[in-house]
């Protein structure tokens, strides 16, 4: 098997830059770098929500997920690679459905907490948001891209929730902004 990678420090994004998988070169603040970023952060911490949660029945699909974020950012980065977005989203989506048919009904926000794995998750779930802003700042990529992080942020509420039951946590409530008249 060949090797990807076979120098690490190659001081060639030194000057400001970074390359693409095509040879192109770009600022490292350019907004597809920045969706790049967002998309490898939220790999991290899906990486750190594993390693909480090892054996977690309900992380069990992150993996999975992981794996998805790195085509995801092949696409950012090439631009034309097959990707099979919609079946990954719908996916995404039912996985989403069957984890919150065992929890309660929302009746308020959930504030993010329920025990370390489950804030770890909510952590993620935010840095997915910010990854999937940084997305639709790209016009050039599919639309699939798009929907894909907001089913997955979707998926990681759930399953935040689904962690903190998991973990005999208590989840935390929004308590509601103090309105005039009611102190």
């Amino acid at each position: 098997m060949a090797y990807r990678i076979s120098r690490v420090t190659t001081r060639s994004g030194d000057d400001g830059t970074t390359g693409l998988a095509g040879g192109a070169r770009l600022s490292k603040d350019d907004p597809r770098i920045e969706a790049l970023g967002a998309v490898d952060e939220l790999n991290c911490q899906l990486g750190l929500l594993l390693a909480l949660a090892a054996g977690a029945e309900a992380c069990r699909r992150v993996e999975e997920v992981q794996q998805d974020l790195f085509d995801l950012g092949a696409i950012i980065a090439q631009g034309k690679l097959e990707w099979k977005g919609e079946e990954k989203s719908a996916q995404l989506e039912r996985w989403t459905e069957e984890l919150n048919a065992a929890l309660p009904p929302l009746e308020e926000f959930v504030l993010p907490g329920g025990g370390v794995e489950a804030a770890q998750c909510h952590v993620a779930r935010a840095v997915c948001r910010r990854a999937e802003r940084r997305v639709v700042a790209l016009d050039d990529l599919p639309e699939t891209a798009r929907v894909y992080l907001n089913r997955l942020s979707d998926l990681l509420f759930v399953l935040a929730r689904t962690l903190a039951r998991e973990y005999g946590q208590p989840e935390r409530f929004w308590q509601g902004a103090s309105r005039p008249g009611e102190d």
